[in-house]
């Protein structure tokens, strides 16, 4: 159950009983000082008219609040969720302190409190990054980029994908490389020793456009450690109906679905479109303000997300 989402439910019905309450009790009275004030004082100024329509116990004011708890309520239940970004498992797409927006209508409407689809409308395509509930431990929320949708069958091998489209009878090809053009190096210098990765320009299947991912040359695949599907090799999986494989943009650095399997539709909460905030944190010990103050605010990360 998502914990925000009851508290904000709660606050939303709270708010209403007081509204409605005022409405019925309060108000009625408020109106009639109004109109004896006009009565006494023809004179009597918007200020003052106003100062007496607005409610002065905290029912009353806990009541004001109900259209925005509610607007509130429904923009981030329906329409859009902000998420802020808590790793670089999507570098080099998203960096940890990016604040995203997540359409939460892109594949249809959900109940706000268990995440169980109301209305189901759009698909989930490759190369979609999504925010979704772990698997692991649902009250944690991930965010990864799709690679193979249902029926699939994705090949991770050497740090190269491969995938064979869903098909049936003759219809069946060969797994195909994903394609990937070498596009430069990032130099990750937060660890005790400078870090070297390789960046990539990747072409999944049939996707409209590309984004880039980084590969660590030196880090191992840890093979050992890759999520084993039941009848399947190490690095091989076929994706189950109403299920996705996702992976993150920093390969060597993400426990996505090589590692603990597939995130169910159901699991999905909304697709990340678009940055909206990108904040720094990067103050040594030295420094006089507390490490959670950004030290800036990074105005070219602002845009769209491929």
């Amino acid at each position: 159950m998502n914990t925000f989402s009851l508290i904000l439910i709660l606050a939303t019905l709270f708010s209403a009983v007081c509204y409605v309450y005022d409405r019925k009790k309060d108000r009625p009275i408020r109106l009639k000082n109004v109109v004896a004030l006009k009565e006494n004082n023809p004179n009597a100024t918007k200020k003052e008219i106003k100062k007496l329509l607005e409610p002065t116990n905290l029912v009353g004011q806990i009541g004001s609040m109900f259209p925005i708890i509610l607007f509130v309520f429904i923009f981030r239940s329906f329409i859009i969720e902000p998420f802020r970004i808590p790793s670089g498992s999507m570098m080099p797409t998203l960096l940890s302190g990016d604040f995203i927006a997540v359409t939460k209508w892109s594949y249809g409407f959900k109940d706000p409190l268990s995440n169980a689809p109301i209305i189901k409308f759009g698909d989930v395509e490759r190369g979609d990054v999504i925010v979704f509930k772990y698997p692991e431990d649902p009250s944690v929320d991930f965010i990864k980029r799709v690679v193979g949708l249902p029926g699939d069958e994705v090949i991770y091998k050497d740090k190269n994908i491969y995938i064979k489209q869903k098909c049936e009878g003759n219809d069946c090809k060969e797994p195909v490389l994903v394609h990937r053009v070498a596009n430069g190096n990032y130099i990750d210098n937060t660890s005790t020793f400078d870090e070297s990765y390789n960046v990539y320009t990747e072409t999944l299947l049939n996707e409209d456009g590309n984004h880039q991912i980084m590969i660590n040359p030196n880090a191992p695949e840890h093979r050992g450690y890759f999520y084993r599907q039941t009848g399947r090799d190490f690095g091989s999986w076929v994706v189950p109906d109403g299920q996705y494989f996702a992976l993150g943009d920093n390969r060597d650095n993400s426990r996505d679905s090589r590692f603990w399997g597939f995130v169910p539709r159901e699991y999905i909460k909304g697709k990340a479109v678009f940055v909206w905030l990108s904040l720094e944190f990067d103050r040594d010990e030295t420094d006089f303000l507390p490490s959670w103050i950004p030290s800036n605010i990074r105005f070219d990360r602002i845009g769209g997300i491929e």
